[in-house]
């Protein structure tokens, strides 16, 4: 490799880091990082145990984690803080990996978009698949960290009782933490409908689409900064915004990194290689296709755009179950940063179980519904 090649590496990897920054950074990552301490500070632990808690019932904390996930049109990268939030604040690994999991894999939005472009199977596919491997990474992991989360509970308890959780600000915290999300999901609900009035393409307009959601996000902040500084006091906003850089500390340069990197290997992988080895709806097409999505990093809503162009060079379904779900639910720098808020350990297992159980369920759900 010569200095040519080395420098359109670190070109590429600039410009991935440059483009995330300039299009994720405000309108995502500022908005989910207030979320995070802000549910540190604001939500009761007690009432977090008692739903999602290692206490609680898996038939009630698991479809609860999911269905409340449901709703979050996030990213890999911006549903870190979150679930790192309910995860020290005392939900149990399990529903927080659901979380972490059905969030960006899963979202409504998500699932309308796939339903427009790709069709209505595909949608109902991608669902079935999500929420299943949900479900399946979820009592995995409680399984396999069970020790860890008794003595996590154990802590926590001695915790509540000595009297040292965040429990401030009441129904007053509650709505910040309501205004927190909806300034969070707003720009990108209201942004994925803008190319449909206008009449725009979405990959050609990206600049104005930005625009209009960089509008709607500076107005909700604005709103939610001044019912912040007008009705919560003042100590419990410096304790907020504490809770809020200790969250930026721990995983916002991870990102970066990750996002780099990315530019890197993307840089590296040719085009017809990628046509390749991702015609045909075998296991080992769908395998390559969740590690690929494993690895690289989609913006919310791209995943459906960029799967329905492979399928257009002969990309079989299975495969496209596979991307779509792992494309927006992983990617290098969420494992990062995975790694760096639950251990290398717990990291390991969530990739290893979350890509093994996508590939068959994307393998076997492609077989039942299609004739491969």
């Amino acid at each position: 490799m010569d200095l040519n090649q080395v420098f359109a590496l670190i070109e590429a990897g600039l410009n991935s880091l440059i483009n995330y920054v300039a299009y994720h950074v405000v309108t995502s990552l500022i908005p989910a990082f207030l979320l995070a301490g802000a549910i540190n500070v604001f939500l009761s632990r007690d009432a977090i145990i008692r739903h999602l808690g290692l206490e609680s019932r898996k038939l009630i904390s698991f479809p609860l984690a999911a269905v409340s996930s449901f709703g979050l049109a996030v990213c890999s990268c911006t549903v870190i803080p979150i679930a790192a939030g309910l995860y020290k604040r005392g939900s149990g690994i399990g529903p927080t990996f659901i979380f972490l999991w059905v969030a960006p894999a899963a979202n409504i939005l998500a699932l309308t978009y796939t339903g427009a472009i790709l069709g209505f199977d595909m949608a109902v596919a991608r669902i079935i698949i999500a929420f299943a491997t949900a479900f399946l990474i979820g009592f995995a992991m409680s399984i396999i960290f069970r020790n860890d989360e008794a003595s996590r509970s154990k802590k926590t308890g001695l915790e509540r009782v000595a009297g040292m959780s965040i429990v401030v600000g009441g129904v007053k915290g509650i709505v910040l933490i309501a205004l927190l999300l909806v300034t969070l999901l707003m720009p990108n609900y209201l942004g994925a409908t803008l190319p449909n009035y206008l009449n725009i393409n979405p990959c050609e307009d990206k600049l104005l689409i930005y625009g209009y959601k960089l509008l709607i996000f500076t107005v909700l902040f604005v709103i939610t900064m001044s019912y912040a500084l007008k009705f919560i006091e003042r100590n419990h906003v410096s304790v907020w915004m504490h809770e809020t850089l200790w969250f930026v500390r721990m995983i916002f340069p991870l990102l970066l990194v990750g996002v780099f990197v990315i530019g890197v290997v993307s840089k590296l992988l040719p085009e017809p290689w990628i046509r390749e080895w991702l015609g045909g709806n075998g296991l080992l097409q769908t395998f390559i296709a969740c590690i690929i999505g494993a690895l690289s990093y989609f913006a919310a809503l791209t995943e459906a755009p960029f799967v329905s162009m492979l399928m257009s060079l002969g990309m079989g379904k299975a495969p496209a179950l596979a991307l779509l779900l792992t494309g927006p639910g992983m990617s290098l720098p969420n494992m990062l940063a995975i790694i760096k808020v639950f251990t290398v350990k717990k990291a390991a297992a969530y990739i290893l179980i979350t890509i093994t159980v996508a590939t068959l369920t994307s393998f076997i759900v492609g077989k039942i519904m299609w004739s491969l």
